[in-house]
């Protein structure tokens, strides 16, 4: 029962009507929050207070239902709501003049043990530590608003609910309070739903925001489109306008087809510089103009909003373009200063731009374009969760700050790194956080060993540096050298390729597959290269990860993931496992998916001595002599069909999953050692118990083996399908 709940919506609407007297305030209201940071928008008077308080049980609903986490909590008492696990603030804060802000603090929390603590609070808002003898009448409005939302955090929800947070506050303390929103979609600890006027915070915070017209949601857009275009929000919110809203006007999705977004106009967005992006001391140094541009803040329809920090999961990083390119040299400068200085020196000689990046967590300040400390405000927690007494806390909190840093950077054209394995730890997270293609280079003592996880699904390049990076001599000089050089190379080949590129090209699609489902890949490609260029991808645990990194950069425009077997090894202990973030991508980016169940039959072990012995007597295949399969049985397929149907029910793109009945591989198949009808029928039943299916989310049954090419034609022609024409979605391979 407790799987099942955590598996299920945080947030379920359904139906839901509210009336004062005769007034029908909520009209059917139908809305799902899966996870994360959902916004809600709308004029004054269309119900998005009363959503908020038919949610936390302050007004009585007439019809309908409200779940969380799968559990009914509609019509129940407004203090069982919330020891079930949903948090509230109101608009207008709700505070007691009488209470200090300690007091208030103290107060909310008992209810719900977690995470959240009063010393968390009074380390995430300084400000309130700093006035916790207060009382709440003497705060000022953003204090009081930081108060109300402490409050709510201490009751440590599955579900905050946020009824205008933003109302009246300065722009600098609207852009705190974004910044702590995403911060906390991005933790994943618990769901948010904003209610919120202000179509800057609401669409800068979730990927898709919701209009309320009338009492009812009117549509959900996505919030890139909706902050980009400045006619669509007068049309349906009146902003800068006082135009009738059309509610059935059919609004055609965002693509190449789609109308241009209009030119920038003056009160488009507007940077805002802060000379001190921190309060200055006696003791203070000039702040370097790299630090007060990261520190700038983008002002967008009135509100102060951080720069670039929703939009980088929605686009791919590769369009993320800005300045011209520059190689990054990165390291930890307080110990490896002299080695890195000298790879820069080598890659400017031959032409290109450098910059020089710090990332030492000792807290000592050396001469670098881009200082330890500048990085370092990167991380949600600041710099002191980076300069701290735990190496390796600092180590990690700093990998952190820089993978966020790297990623706000639209105009890299390589990084190179130097150092022992503390270094390349450091660096190589946000090197796996570029796309594809950038060359990324880590000269370091370790390289001989296993550097998978340095590498990871990306294509970084690894060197031995030989001796240790510990000062430079003859050996040093020459393998630094060779890897600046080889940097440097890969850097200009890939700029000068860019250059030459002809404007068409045809979209790539990712195909994952296995031994065992070869003939269906082979077929499938071989139907598809007309118009697609088909990267396959072998299921192997990396390969899965390679394709969705892929994915996640933009860089495929489809994917067929006929072979998902890294599944089975994620959850029954096998070597080629997937994480826990297989699928991930396709649910963020919302890429057309076909899917199927290959090779969810097995489970995959080296030699047979490795077999662990809670295995054994189960039914086996030596595949050859370090590969050994196991047969999946009807209980683990029915745990893999569930697994793999809840992420399925996080697409929000078009999705086909198809289950061949035929048998999942060529070792299920009439007459195979692996052929369990029992098996594969769990499987199926599993997934179409589990999975919504939807105009868009379908699940497929078909009566052939996953090898049988007639499964193969299927396979094709439902993608086709969902693609649609290639020179209408068309996607350059970068």
């Amino acid at each position: 029962m407790n799987e099942a709940r955590r598996s299920a919506a945080a947030l379920e609407v359904r139906g839901l009507d509210v009336y004062y007297g005769h007034s029908h305030a909520l009209q059917g209201v139908d809305l799902t929050l899966e996870s994360g940071v959902f916004s809600v928008v709308g004029r004054n008077g269309m119900g998005k207070t009363t959503l908020c308080k038919a949610i936390m049980g302050l007004v009585a609903v007439s019809g309908g239902s409200i779940r969380l986490r799968g559990e009914d909590i509609t019509r129940r008492p407004s203090a069982q709501i919330a020891r079930l696990g949903v948090g509230y603030v109101p608009q207008g804060r709700r505070l007691w003049r009488s209470l200090s802000v300690d007091e208030h603090l103290r107060l909310a929390g008992g209810l719900r043990s977690g995470a959240w603590t009063v010393e968390r609070i009074y380390d995430t808002f300084p400000r309130l530590a700093e006035r916790k003898d207060h009382g709440g009448g003497q705060l000022s409005g953003g204090e009081q608003q930081m108060l109300a939302i402490s409050r709510a955090l201490l009751t440590n929800p599955q579900l905050l609910v946020m009824d205008e947070p933003t109302e009246g506050l300065a722009p600098v303390i609207v852009a705190q309070v974004e910044e702590m929103l995403l911060r906390l979609g991005e933790d994943g600890d618990m769901s948010v739903l904003v209610i919120e006027q202000n179509i800057g915070v609401a669409t800068a915070v979730s990927r898709n925001v919701a209009i309320m017209v009338n009492g009812r949601i009117n549509r959900i857009i996505d919030s890139a489109r909706l902050a980009a275009d400045r006619e669509l929000q007068q049309r349906l919110l009146g902003v800068g306008l006082h135009a009738e809203l059309e509610p059935d006007l059919d609004i055609p999705a965002s693509g190449p087809e789609a109308k241009p977004v209009p030119a920038p106009r003056r009160d488009g967005p507007v940077r805002i510089y802060i000379s001190n992006p921190t309060l200055p001391t006696r003791w203070s140094q000039p702040v370097p103009i790299a630090r007060i541009e990261a520190a700038a803040r983008t002002l967008s329809t009135q509100v102060a909003r951080l720069d670039d920090t929703a939009r980088r999961k929605r686009e791919p990083v590769a369009a993320q373009t800005a300045g011209p390119p520059v190689v990054l040299v990165v390291g930890t400068l307080d110990t490896k200063g002299l080695e890195l200085r000298f790879i820069r020196d080598i890659i400017a000689e031959t032409g290109l731009r450098t910059r020089l990046v710090d990332v030492s967590t000792s807290g000592k300040h050396s001469s670098c374009d881009v200082s330890a400390q500048e990085i370092a405000l990167n991380h949600g927690r600041g710099g002191s969760a980076v300069f701290g007494p735990d190496r390796g806390a600092a180590v990690k909190a700093m990998a952190d700050a820089f993978a966020s840093w790297l990623r706000r950077q639209g105009n890299v054209a390589g990084v190179i790194s130097a150092g022992g394995s503390g270094a390349a730890s450091l660096v190589a997270p946000g090197m796996r956080a570029l796309p594809i293609g950038v060359p990324k280079l880590i000269v370091s003592s370790v390289a001989s060993g296993d550097v998978g996880p340095y590498v990871g699904p990306a294509d970084i390049t690894m060197m031995y540096s030989v001796t240790d990076v510990q000062g430079l001599n003859s050996i040093s000089r020459s393998v630094l050298a060779n890897g600046a050089n080889a940097l440097a190379g890969m850097v200009k080949a890939r700029l000068d390729t860019r250059a030459a590129r002809p404007a068409g090209g045809l979209p790539s699609v990712g195909i994952t597959m296995f031994g065992v489902t070869t003939p269906a890949v082979q077929k499938i490609a071989a139907d598809l290269r007309e118009d697609f260029e088909c990267l396959v991808f072998h299921a192997t645990g990396v390969g899965g990860r390679s394709m969705e990194k892929l994915v996640e950069s933009g860089q495929l425009a489809g994917v067929i993931d006929l072979t998902t077997t890294e599944v089975c090894d994620l959850l029954l202990g096998g070597v080629f496992p997937a994480t826990d973030d297989r699928l991930g991508a396709i649910i963020r980016t919302r890429v057309p998916y076909i899917g199927s169940v290959g090779a969810l039959d097995m489970v995959n072990f080296g030699a047979p001595d490795t077999i662990p012995e809670r295995y054994r007597g189960r039914k086996f295949h030596v595949h050859n002599p370090q590969v050994t399969l196991m047969r999946t049985t009807v209980e683990e397929n029915e745990r893999i069909g569930r697994w793999i149907g809840e992420r399925l029910n996080q697409m929000d793109g078009p999705v086909r999953f198809f289950l061949p009945e035929g048998g999942v591989s060529a070792l299920d198949a009439r007459g195979q050692p692996f052929w369990d009808p029992d098996a594969d029928a769990a499987l199926f039943r599993a997934l179409e118990r589990t999975v919504r299916q939807t105009g868009h989310r379908q699940l497929i049954r078909t009566p052939k083996n996953i090898n049988d090419p007639d499964f193969a034609a299927a396979i094709v022609s439902a993608f086709r399908t969902l693609f649609g024409r290639p020179g209408a979605r068309r996607r350059l391979a970068r």
